[in-house]
């Protein structure tokens, strides 16, 4: 089966990306799996400076799906830079004639802090594309994130959008009133692709200790457990742009990942999932193939969007 597709003018080998957060840099899985396998992986979030991340305890397993507040730790972009970046391109196989993509995941406070992390990865021609969170909380608007009103999501992606001249895919938090309108607002202010869904806001009780769980209290809740809604929402979101859609969420096996491209993905992101097994992103390559052969279908875009 032809498994090219494209995300807003960036052409993929196969549909198959990892989501940020949960794959680290990609260096951390190369035991795991073949990184010149993936359509892309993203990488965890980046900020302007370096961010200790929340205090500890902040992950906790929930029932098929797990809650974390890690706090976007991380060393900055001027180290991710110069010492993450030469360590990934020695890892792509940029002989191939649609290599292995490099996402970088843009986290920021204010909308001066995400400009100034696109404009410094702009200046790198090997970071194909960058995924805008816009889940984070808006310091200058009370905590409030960017990603909750349209108005809000759409300046911040209109910033980013003149620092950063290559594919900007934006990240769309689920904890909204309507999804398709939050897409509609960013694809409007240039956005080239929407994935969808970051985490859903969930919380967990210690009855022991009488307390939460999570340092912070409430955290993002992932894995198995949000499928259904984030299905609906990529629906949602297909149905009401025209950009590609990447679709996040519970992903777990290859017949998540179809279930998500015939509700109008492009490509889709696997995180949670890589914690159980580290392998799954290749696995779902390799079945995605598989399930082509086995129903005589001859490209991948044949299936997205078909229900």
């Amino acid at each position: 089966m032809e498994t090219r597709t494209n995300i807003g003018g960036l052409e993929l080998k196969n549909p198959v990306l990892t989501a940020s957060g949960t794959f680290g840099y990609g260096l951390e899985f190369c035991d795991f799996v073949d990184l010149n396998a993936l359509g892309g992986f993203i990488v965890k979030g980046t900020t302007a400076t370096a961010r200790e991340g929340n205090p500890y305890p902040r992950m906790a397993e929930t029932p098929l799906g797990m809650l974390n507040a890690v706090g976007l730790q991380n060393k900055g972009v001027d180290h991710f830079t110069s010492h993450i970046l030469p360590q990934i391109k020695e890892k792509i196989d940029y002989t191939q004639e649609v290599p292995t993509r490099l996402i970088v995941n843009v986290s920021g406070s204010t909308i001066d802090e995400y400009v100034e992390v696109a404009e410094k990865l702009n200046a790198f021609s090997e970071v194909d594309a960058i995924e805008v969170n816009i889940s984070c909380p808006n310091v200058k608007q009370g905590g409030m994130a960017f990603g909750t009103v349209p108005a809000m999501a759409a300046e911040v992606t209109q910033a980013v959008r003149k620092a950063f001249s290559r594919c900007m895919i934006v990240k769309l938090s689920p904890n909204v009133t309507d999804i398709a309108a939050m897409a509609e607002a960013v694809a409007d202010a240039g956005a080239d692709s929407v994935s969808l869904i970051n985490t859903l806001l969930g919380m967990a009780v210690d009855v022991e200790h009488r307390k939460p769980v999570l340092s912070t209290i409430t955290g993002g809740l992932s894995g198995p457990c949000v499928k259904p809604v984030a299905l609906r929402m990529v629906w949602q979101a297909a149905k009401r742009v025209k950009i590609p859609v990447i679709g996040i969420g519970g992903i777990c096996n290859t017949n998540d990942a179809l279930e998500f491209l015939m509700a109008g993905a492009s490509a889709v992101e696997i995180g949670t999932a890589n914690f159980v097994n580290p392998a799954v992103t290749q696995e779902i390559a390799q079945g995605l193939n598989a399930y082509g052969k086995r129903n005589n279908i001859a490209r991948i875009q044949d299936i997205i969007g078909i229900i």
